[in-house]
């Protein structure tokens, strides 16, 4: 009987060991049960946009000044470009060291079919994109940011009416938000079966010997993500007091969401219930992490640098280091705001290498790698931003120590 008592995060990794047996000995078989992946992805995602909505209106117009708002925001975008750019180098000085691309021959046909041709994004594009012009479209097609622009000016333009206006609308989102969360719980247990699905289908896809032609670019990524980890989020955590063995305890679920369906949004609705039975207050966490989820993106920055120096490498072209920073820079610019895009950073690379003249069938071999790759970089995402929610939560004098020293542990699932 007490194996049935474990908890959801024990009912994971058991997942994650069986899809991984099932798609190795039955490929067939994996490919059949990716719909029970794309089930749970489904009712994730519908998820997301209320759960947002309803969170960011409260916090602002029901718990925050737009004083408050305004500063968290600032400090926010600043902490997020650090952390990124320390992410960006890392990753650029890991491939630069390993040359892992060279002496790759390239072959003479890909194919193309594989990733779709991105348009032109210009600076006045990407900018652009940040705001909605139909908030059912943005729902819709998942722009994550654009849902959060429009909650945030929702939540401003409730905090300026009267109370007795105001009263009605925020207890109809303060409902929501609880319900959503209620709903997130409901889904959860489907969580197993869902994660064991995916990795079923990965490992049935690829297989597991596809690390033997790319294992030192699949290394290097890893002891990179590694290394930012030791050298960068840890100090980071310390230098804010973060609880570490609690926190670790309470991003375990949700990162190893991520790692397994490479989907952040997948990750997001627990990492925010994680995050406020760690301490940190509700209306932080609704305005920190989806922000973080287009100006955070650690992991996704990191494989990036790393991906397009590895591009040059396997071409054989050797840019000077000033058009490699351009590059790089480049890329961390045209990176903000895709992360609901599948396969994004793929997406982005190939259209910024192309920009820069360079050749695409590099590219086009990090393909046959880029979901195991993938997982490790939306874990990091998920990890970064949830760790981004208790340095900002510091910093505003809001974190709640108490909470962190008897944050209850997630309700157990039970088979």
């Amino acid at each position: 009987m007490l194996l049935w008592r474990r908890g959801l995060t024990f009912w994971i990794t058991v997942s994650i060991g069986v899809g991984i047996a099932v798609g190795y000995f039955f490929p067939g078989v994996a490919n059949e049960l990716r719909i029970l992946s794309q089930i749970f992805l489904r009712l994730i995602r519908t998820i997301v946009a209320p759960l947002l909505f309803a969170t960011l209106v409260v916090g602002i117009a029901g718990h925050s000044s737009l004083r408050q708002v305004g500063r968290m925001g600032l400090k926010s975008l600043i902490y997020f470009e650090v952390v990124t750019t320390f992410a960006l180098l890392i990753g650029w000085a890991a491939i630069t060291l390993s040359q892992a691309g060279a002496g790759i021959a390239l072959p003479t046909r890909v194919d193309s079919t594989q990733i779709q041709t991105p348009a032109n994004r210009t600076w006045q594009t990407i900018v652009l994109d940040i705001f909605p012009e139909n908030i059912a479209k943005s729902i819709a097609e998942n722009q994550v940011l654009q849902v959060v622009v429009f909650a945030v000016l929702f939540g401003c333009a409730l905090a300026m009416i009267p109370e007795n206006r105001r009263r009605p609308l925020l207890s109809f989102t303060e409902s929501l938000a609880e319900t959503m969360f209620a709903f997130t719980r409901i889904v959860m247990y489907l969580a197993p079966l869902g994660v064991g699905a995916a990795i079923a289908y990965t490992v049935g896809n690829l297989g597991l010997g596809v690390l033997v032609n790319l294992f030192k670019l699949l290394a290097t990524f890893y002891v990179a993500v590694a290394v930012f980890i030791l050298i960068v989020l840890v100090p980071i955590a310390m230098l804010v007091r973060v609880p570490m063995r609690r926190f670790v305890k309470a991003v375990t679920e949700p990162a190893s969401i991520a790692f397994a369906t490479a989907s952040s949004e997948a990750a997001l609705p627990r990492a925010m219930e994680a995050m406020e039975r760690l301490g940190v207050p509700r209306q932080i966490v609704a305005f920190v992490m989806p922000t973080g989820y287009s100006f955070n993106l650690d992991g996704s920055t990191l494989y990036l640098s790393l991906a397009a120096i590895f591009v040059t490498q396997a071409a054989g072209i050797h840019l000077p280091v000033g058009q490699q920073l351009v590059l790089l820079l480049t890329l961390m610019l045209t990176s903000k705001g895709v992360a609901g895009v599948p396969r994004g950073a793929l997406v982005i690379l190939l259209a910024t290498v192309s920009s820069f003249g360079l050749p695409a069938e590099p590219v086009f071999i990090i393909l046959g790698i880029d979901q195991l790759m993938d997982m490790l970089r939306t874990s990091l995402n998920v990890v970064g931003n949830c760790l981004a929610t208790v340095v900002i939560a510091r910093w505003e004098g809001e974190f709640d120590e108490a909470a962190a020293g008897d944050a209850a542990p997630a309700p157990a699932v039970r088979a």
